[in-house]
């Protein structure tokens, strides 16, 4: 059958619909509700969770219900029901219809109808349901007396039902759930709350239960709900054949491991799916308060201006900033700072686009303030200013004091990639490890004035880092630069001062005489000669070159494009590297000219006349030093040009040891240079990398959750971090302002974190809960993947958009000891009852529900139910059908006859 028209599709089915009509008497109104399945299977699923309450209890497919319009919707005169139901009956006769048809009776929490139904012959199928609430008889809670109550609607009253053996179909389902998972999680989350509100954070002691999320990443940060609030398992034992009441008793004290069939349904908090954020904590939620913040900041130039309240001028900032504690605020700075000295790896575990996404790596200084700083009282501007200032100062203390700024590298080259706060600290962590290298050289130089008479007696230059070199120094590797132009690229290898291998350390004792003027040098390179002298070329020590964050880029770029020079705009730039190389080349090599240079430093522009120089001697050299000497090449065309920019720095260039030369780098101007720009930071700037990285350190942190093989929450974290990078770029044009449509464009990624992060607790929850059954949990997640993607974005309320997740899996054979192991026997707290009332426990737990059909068949021909025509063929009908629902506490009976009257 086809949809009617004005069809309704029932709330908790997808196949089920009804139509709805009135129908006036003279003196009542009733209405008519048709209900009908779209499939054209015949058969009826007894067990069926979607199918109607009067589908369940008499086994029907479609089916009328009459009810009048009252308060009460049942009619409580019984001869006004039988008077309705006959005349609805032959309303349906005189049309043809098999619908069973029914009306509600007695009092409307009993649940209770009649019904009839035209079987299309001679047969009539009468319906009677009814509910007991409470004192149910005792021999009603067990199979038993069930069985021995449905014998009795067909049997005679004098018989003993014991002694007499009759062939009963029988099915049963049992429905058992776990004990809630996290009982006392509202009172946990009451006290988190509490210190949340009042600016603290909890003491070691004060969680004396353990969590379910404790070896989650998130755990450091905030306890989560445990969204999976428990089990219910349905066990369903196929059709039998019962014949005795012995049979019952015995499949009484069967284990539901008996059962044929395991279904699983999970039960999951309603703060999941309620479209309210409510009370949950978490990152989403703390988030959206440094939005709020953000929103705010506009409204003062410092951050000072926050911390007195007299000085804000917001009556809403007044009312609702709290400021922790400065005990608080002490424990927050020693865990940034004295706590967290390690060095961490930036590269460790970090998602593949999180770079995207201008924040700070998580690990570092500047996102574990980002993070405690959602932690930190209720995250409003008041508590991040204050928290700023204290963080700013802490800083300060590391550079005055030379200590070694902690969760940040002391060398490498700045990642511009990164938001330029984390660009600023890492440069001051470099420039607090060069000041002490150059204190470290003064104590050095001091120690060694007694050594200088010696020294000098053999004519050797002091300041000659090749003999004055100390052992703490590290040298190794070569100077990194992070801008290479193409003009000055070259691929000859250079020895930084401070980075230089013990054996390329040229020993006095082998100085010719000639070297003696030699100042810098780190070794030979290889067998290369100079081109004038034929003395051997030595590699000079460099200066490592200049560190610049981003707006240091920016203003050389602004200074050069100022200055009008743009054809050498690349050579402008690294000028004062190119002259620092040239300076220290000239000191180690004396008589070397520009040609020399070129060889060594950019061999691509030395262009040989025959054969490339191998670097080794062909004959004897000193034989016939003219043969073979000078090698036989020229400059490329770019370095001969009239004009090189190369040749004039080079003709500039004094003979300078990098010993000698001006630092590159400005370890004690640059520091104080950026201690100045975290004192004088603008506070929406501030918020708006603040935001950027918390965002990504929050992601970062959920993303190293473990979750097992959920491939679907995989590709969701993928998107989220694609998204976040996306929705997050505006913050880098500095376009923002107070109450912009840009501010909610970032409360609505707040939401997109959200939906990412409950349904990773799901997944989290899920795994933890199956690891010996993985195939079970991703089925499970799968499911409510699907259910929770139809309501994200969405309201609750849409009509289109499925209220409660209702899917069951089932439960493997080989599952079935995992799942049975999450029945953990009650405690004598959890169980207040202490004589069990029903039969086929599971680890100790009674079914919360028990279903039961009990069926008798009988042929039409050959019996007093056998049809007066000759020519009908024998079929085997339903002549009795009851079904049981109940427990301990309340019974609910339905019974269906079939009867030829």
């Amino acid at each position: 059958m086809g949809k009617e028209k004005h069809a309704v599709q029932v709330e908790f089915s997808t196949d089920l619909f009804k139509v709805k009509s009135e129908l006036k008497d003279v003196t009542k109104s009733y209405c008519i509700e048709y209900y009908f399945k779209t499939n054209n299977d015949a058969k009826v699923v007894d067990w069926n969770s979607t199918s109607h309450d009067l589908q369940l209890c008499f086994g029907v497919k479609e089916f009328l219900v009459i009810a009048p319009q009252s308060a009460s919707g049942v009619v409580l005169d019984t001869p006004e029901a039988s008077k309705l139901l006959s005349a609805v009956a032959i309303a349906l006769s005189n049309c043809s219809s098999l619908w069973p048809a029914f009306v509600p009776v007695h009092d409307p929490s009993r649940k209770a109808y009649i019904g009839i139904q035209n079987m299309g012959t001679i047969f009539t199928r009468r319906f009677e349901a009814d509910y007991i609430g409470s004192q149910v008889p005792v021999k009603l809670m067990h199979l038993e007396g069930l069985y021995e109550l449905f014998i009795s609607k067909f049997a005679y009253s004098t018989l003993d039902l014991s002694m007499h053996l009759f062939k009963v179909h029988f099915k049963m389902k049992l429905t058992f759930q776990t004990l809630p998972f996290d009982d006392d999680n509202d009172d946990v989350e009451g006290v988190d709350a509490d210190i949340a509100q009042a600016g603290g954070y909890p003491d070691a002691d004060t969680h004396h239960k353990t969590q379910w999320d404790d070896d989650c990443p998130w755990s450091e940060w905030y306890s989560a709900e445990d969204p999976v609030k428990g089990f219910e398992l349905v066990a369903t034992w196929s059709e039998k054949m019962v014949e005795s009441s012995l049979e019952m008793a015995e499949l009484e004290n069967a284990s539901p491991h008996e059962a044929e069939k395991w279904m699983l349904y999970p039960k999951f908090s309603p703060n999941l799916s309620d479209g309210s954020r409510g009370n949950r904590v978490g990152f989403a939620s703390q988030l959206r308060l440094l939005i709020d913040a953000l929103d705010m900041s506009f409204h003062a130039q410092f951050m000072e201006d926050f911390v007195s309240v007299e000085n804000s001028g917001s009556d809403n900032l007044k009312s609702s900033a709290v400021i922790p504690p400065p005990t608080v605020i002490d424990r927050l700075l020693k865990e940034l700072f004295h706590e967290g000295v390690q060095l961490p790896d930036f590269s460790n575990s970090e998602h593949k686009t999180s770079r995207a996404i201008k924040g700070a790596p998580r690990e570092s200084l500047f996102a574990q303030f980002c993070l405690h700083s959602l932690w930190f009282g209720n995250c409003n501007i008041r508590a991040i200013a204050v928290l700023w200032i204290e963080f700013v100062r802490e800083v300060r203390w590391c550079w005055e004091e030379s200590q070694p700024l902690p969760r940040m590298p002391v060398n490498g080259s700045i990642d511009l990639s990164t938001c330029l706060i984390h660009q600023k600290l890492h440069m001051l962590a470099i420039c607090i490890e060069r000041k002490c290298q150059l204190n470290e050289d003064f104590q050095d130089c001091i120690g060694s004035n007694d050594q200088s008479s010696s020294l000098e007696d053999d004519d050797v230059d002091m300041e000659d880092p090749s003999i004055l070199g100390t052992p703490s120094e590290d040298f190794t590797g070569k100077r990194d630069s992070p801008v290479t132009p193409d003009d000055l690229r070259g691929s000859g290898s250079t020895v930084s001062r401070f980075n230089f291998k013990p054996e390329d350390i040229i020993v006095a004792t082998d100085l010719k005489p000639l070297d003696s003027t030699r100042r810098g040098s780190a070794g030979t390179v290889g067998t290369m000669k100079l081109l004038k002298s034929y003395q051997s070329m030595h590699k000079p020590f460099t200066q490592d070159a200049p560190l610049m964050t981003e707006d240091m880029h920016e203003e050389r770029l602004q200074a050069v494009e100022a200055f009008g020079d743009s054809f050498n705009f690349s050579a402008q730039l690294e000028r004062e590297v190119l002259s620092s190389d040239m300076s220290a080349f000239k000191a180690a090599n004396p008589d070397a000219v520009f040609e020399d240079f070129i060889r060594w430093h950019s061999p691509g522009d030395w262009e040989n006349d025959d054969m490339e120089e191998t670097g080794s001697s062909k004959g004897s050299s000193t034989d016939r030093p003219k043969d073979n000497w000078p090698p036989r090449g020229h400059l490329s065309k770019r370095m001969s040009e009239n004009g090189n920019m190369w040749r004039k720095i080079w003709n500039d260039a004094s003979a300078l040891p990098v010993s000698e030369q001006k630092p590159l780098l400005d370890p004690n101007r640059e520091g104080e240079k950026i201690l100045h720009y975290l004192e004088t930071q603008r506070p929406h700037q501030l918020l708006e990398q603040m935001i950027c990285t918390a965002f990504r350190a929050s992601a970062e942190t959920l993303n190293k959750t473990s979750y097992g093989g959920f491939k679907q929450m995989a590709t969701k974290m993928d998107q989220l971090f694609i998204t976040l990078a996306s929705g997050l770029k505006r913050l880098r044009v500095n376009s923002l302002s107070a109450g912009s449509e840009s501010i909610e464009d970032l409360r609505r990624l707040c939401g997109v974190f959200e939906h990412v992060e409950k349904l990773l607790t799901v997944a989290a929850s899920l795994h933890r809960k199956f690891l010996q059954a993985p195939r079970l949990s991703e089925a499970i997640f799968s499911d409510y993947f699907s259910f929770y993607l139809q309501r994200m974005g969405t309201r609750s309320k849409d009509d289109n958009v499925q209220k409660e997740f209702d899917k069951k899996q089932q439960v493997r054979f080989h599952e079935r000891p995992v799942v049975s192991n999450m029945f953990t026997p009650p405690t004598a707290n959890q169980s207040w009852r202490k004589v069990l009332s029903m039969g086929n426990l599971l680890n100790g737990h009674e079914p919360v529900v028990r279903e039961i059909i009990f069926s008798m068949r009988d042929s039409v021909s050959g019996n007093h139910y056998a049809s007066r025509t000759p020519n009908v063929h024998q079929q085997e009908i339903e002549t009795y059908r009851m079904y049981i629902c109940g427990t301990s506490n309340d019974l609910r009976v339905a019974l269906s006859i079939t009867s030829c009257d």
